[in-house]
């Protein structure tokens, strides 16, 4: 069965919705060769921002690609899905260091699915959105 492709809104409230609901993601970088990396993580939408944030090591490939990308940011894909149901988040991401941003973005993690456990080396991969698709 083929699924549909929809371009929507972050101020659908689906959208809001199916991302407010724990669900392991994927976000997908781009290696400084150009291949993708993907790996699952957990992501949260600030809707009203227009904000993804993950939270990783600094040290994680992950971290390291858009590191490299630099200030301009890298382009970058964030998906979930629930059996038929789907949504991803097109954006550039960046990465931010400073304790303030790590704090929100532990905070916002912990509702969403768990308090994160402790790492020091913790920074975060904050996504401006710039497109959604879905079939939420």
């Amino acid at each position: 069965m083929q699924g549909k492709r929809h371009r929507l809104g972050l101020d659908d409230e689906r959208v809001r919705e199916f991302w407010r609901e724990r669900r392991v993601c994927t976000l997908v970088t781009l290696r400084p060769d150009g291949t993708p990396h993907a790996v699952p993580v957990g992501a949260t939408l600030d809707a009203d921002a227009g904000i993804v944030r993950v939270i990783t090591s600094g040290g994680s490939a992950k971290a390291r690609n858009v590191r490299a990308a630099g200030p301009a940011g890298l382009p970058v894909a964030v998906s979930q899905v629930e059996g038929r149901h789907w949504s991803t988040v097109e954006g550039r991401a960046v990465l931010r260091t400073d304790e303030a941003s790590v704090a929100d973005a532990e905070r916002r993690y912990a509702a969403r699915y768990k308090p994160p456990r402790v790492n020091p080396e913790r920074v975060v991969i904050e996504i401006a959105v710039t497109g959604v698709l879905g079939n939420v």
